[in-house]
């Protein structure tokens, strides 16, 4: 992986070791961007002693990468609860609105929900891996970079007819 440089933005936390989160991790290096990806089988601890022993920053992202993985949802209640700037979680339209649910349920309130982003990427329509995971690097690029992540074209032109 590529070393973080004093411009470079925050880390992705790809949590749960999997497809996705190895392909968001090679992405990710190409584009320059550290990851870390936390899984089980680490000797260090399981994902959630990792980020409670070392938080996410602002500047950082959390991706949960499988929604079925047994601590899931404890997962994401923490990642909202810490200081991450981008938090996400992989789900299908009916995970997420039923994630939404439990949170609203637990009395999360929009402002935090707001920084959740259900499911995560953005809509590029990839079903395989590597897809999947370019339309999260690409949303967490567009969200370090304060961009909306739509194509360049619907944006303002430098270019001005005389």
């Amino acid at each position: 992986m590529s070393d973080v440089n004093e411009h470079a933005p925050g880390q992705i936390l790809a949590v749960t070791r999997n497809a996705i989160s190895e392909a968001i991790a090679a992405i990710a290096d190409i584009a320059g961007r550290r990851v870390v990806v936390l899984g089980d089988d680490d000797p260090e601890g399981t994902p959630r002693e990792r980020l409670a022993a070392d938080p996410p920053t602002p500047y950082d992202a959390v991706v949960i990468t499988d929604h079925d993985a047994p601590e899931a949802y404890d997962l994401l209640r923490d990642a909202i609860r810490s200081p991450a700037g981008y938090v996400a979680m992989m789900a299908s339209r009916q995970r997420t609105a039923d994630v939404l649910a439990m949170l609203r349920a637990e009395g999360v309130g929009a402002p935090t929900l707001d920084r959740v982003h259900l499911p995560a990427g953005l809509n590029l329509g990839g079903k395989r891996p590597g897809e999947i995971a370019l339309s999260v690097v690409a949303e967490v690029a567009a969200w370090s970079n304060g961009r909306n992540g739509r194509p360049m074209r619907e944006g303002e032109s430098p270019y001005r007819p005389a």
